[in-house]
């Protein structure tokens, strides 16, 4: 069963040192023991902020390496639903909550699977909180 749902904000923040929080550090350590979900797109959200790190200079090639490993071992099942609401559900609570149908995309999935988002996203926490979301990760 899933425990939550984890955005890229917290995979980051287990991948670069200068945004790692006891919190965040707290879920990835659960995920031992339990499951996380995900939409499909953030592996691809995850992988573009580690070429991007590379590229400036944040992330050696060495660091992308452990980073990817890292994120390939804990349990987050990737939810390929997402990309099929996108003109229903996404779209409109990306409209309602005034967030961007990537952040939607999360909210959306931790909604319909009913349980805590994790995110370090002050916009997607408080679009989360106003739907009565429970939050994790800071």
């Amino acid at each position: 069963m899933t425990a939550f749902v984890v955005d890229a904000s917290i995979a980051l923040a287990w991948c670069f040192a200068d945004e790692a929080a006891p919190a965040a550090d707290a879920l990835l350590d659960r995920l031992v023991d339990e499951e996380a979900a995900a939409p499909a797109l953030w592996r691809l959200e995850v992988a573009n902020a580690l070429a991007m790190a590379e590229r400036r200079g944040r992330l050696t090639v060495a660091g992308v390496t452990r980073s990817v490993a890292l994120l390939q071992r804990p349990a987050i099942a990737i939810d390929a639903e997402g990309s099929e609401r996108a003109f229903r559900d996404l779209l409109d609570l990306a409209r309602s909550e005034r967030l961007t149908v990537y952040d939607a995309t999360y909210l959306e999935l931790a909604l319909r699977l009913g349980v805590p988002l994790a995110s370090k996203d002050l916009k997607l926490r408080k679009a989360a909180a106003r739907l009565g979301l429970a939050l994790l990760g800071v």
